[in-house]
C-alpha cells in the first residue's frame, strides 16, 4: 500500500513539476497564462490518467482506458483556443495555447510513467521557449499588422510618395483602401500593412503630417 502512495506521489509530484517549469517561463514574459494555470492543468491531466489506469486494472470499468486520456485533450482544446485572442489586425496567444496542450500532455504522460519522454519534452519545451525563441526574434523580428490612415484636404496627392516612406521605413504593404467625399473632395487613404517592431511609430506619423495636404494621420492596429 505505501508503495502505491510513494508511485501516486511521484507522478503528481513529477506533473507539479513539469507545470511549475511552463508556468514559470510564462510568467517571466508576463503573459496571462502563468504558473498555477498550468500547474493545474498539469497536475489534474496526471489525476485523470491515474484514475483511468486505476479503474481499468480494478475491473471497474470495461473497454479502452485511454479514452480519458483521449477526453483529456479535447477538453483542453477548448481552453486553449480560449487564450488565443484577436486584437484588431494581429492574433495573440498561439504560443500560450500550445504551451497548455503541452502541459496536458506532460501530465497525461506522468500519469502513465512515461518519465523519460516527459524529461525529454520538457526539455525540449525549455529550450524552445528560451534559446530558440530568442534566436528566432533576432533572425527573424517580430512584426505587427497596422492600420495606417491618412486624410487629405483634397484628392491632388502623389500615392507614389506615400509608398516610398512606408517602404523605406520597412514596412510591407498589404492592401490598400480609399474613401473619396464628392461634396468637399476630400480624400482618405488607408494602408493594411506589417510594420516591424522597433519602428518609431510617432516619427512615422510626422513623417506622413508633413505630406502636401495631409490633414489627418493614424496608425493603430
Amino acid at each position: 500500500m505505501s508503495e502505491l502512495i510513494i508511485d501516486y506521489i511521484t507522478r503528481l509530484a513529477i506533473s507539479l513539476a513539469c507545470g511549475f517549469c511552463l508556468g514559470l517561463e510564462r510568467k517571466m514574459r508576463q503573459h496571462t497564462v502563468g504558473i498555477r494555470t498550468l500547474t493545474l492543468i498539469c497536475v489534474s491531466s496526471c489525476l485523470l490518467t491515474i484514475v483511468s489506469v486505476s479503474l481499468a486494472d480494478a475491473g471497474i470499468i470495461t473497454g479502452d482506458p485511454t479514452r480519458v486520456a483521449a477526453a483529456v485533450i479535447t477538453g483542453i482544446g477548448f481552453l486553449g483556443a480560449g487564450a488565443i485572442v484577436n486584437q484588431g489586425l494581429n492574433i495573440r496567444g498561439l504560443t500560450s495555447a500550445a504551451i497548455i496542450f503541452t502541459a496536458a500532455a506532460l501530465g497525461v504522460a506522468c500519469g502513465a510513467r512515461l518519465y523519460i519522454p516527459v524529461a525529454v519534452v520538457l526539455v525540449f519545451s525549455i529550450i524552445l521557449l528560451l534559446i530558440i525563441g530568442r534566436m528566432e526574434k533576432r533572425l527573424f523580428p517580430a512584426d505587427k499588422r497596422k492600420c495606417i490612415k491618412i486624410d487629405f484636404k483634397n484628392s491632388d496627392v502623389e500615392e507614389n510618395e506615400i509608398r516610398k516612406i512606408l517602404e523605406d521605413n520597412g514596412i510591407v504593404i498589404l492592401e490598400v483602401n480609399s474613401t473619396y467625399e464628392i461634396e468637399s473632395e476630400k480624400l482618405s487613404l488607408i494602408y493594411v500593412g506589417k510594420i516591424p517592431a522597433s519602428l518609431d511609430t510617432l516619427v512615422l506619423t510626422k513623417k506622413l503630417s508633413s505630406l502636401p495636404q495631409a490633414a489627418f494621420v493614424s496608425i493603430d492596429s
